[in-house]
């Protein structure tokens, strides 16, 4: 069992050889702890997302250099059809019709017969 030491000078001795030996297993240096710092979270801004452009389909006839002739509206097929008709009989160039999809960019027209 262990021995009551009254004496400060008893305790102080014992307090040192325990010391020596701890220090002779880790090499006497003391080592702190590191203390976790933590890291500011970054959040990703959030954007407003942005409507897509209405867009609408006509038809272009273009030559066979792609050089574009002629725009019609979706619902003038057969109006761009004999526009390419004519361009084909006026020259020996190749010619053809392709569908486009633009931007709408005037606004919408306003009905007359809302009132």
């Amino acid at each position: 069992m262990a021995r009551k030491v009254t004496s400060r000078k008893e305790l102080r001795k014992q307090a040192e050889a325990a010391e020596a030996r701890d220090g002779d297993d880790k090499g006497g240096v003391k080592k702190k702890k590191k203390v976790a710092v933590r890291k500011k979270v970054v959040r990703a801004k959030r954007t407003k997302e942005k409507t897509p452009a209405r867009m609408r389909r006509i038809w272009a006839i273009y030559s066979g250099t792609m050089k574009e002739e002629a725009r019609f509206s979706y619902e003038q097929h057969a109006e761009a059809e004999q526009k390419m008709e004519e361009l084909r009989g006026k020259s020996k160039k190749m010619y053809f019709i392709l569908p486009l999809s633009e931007p709408i960019t005037e606004p919408l027209p306003v009905a007359a017969d809302a009132e």
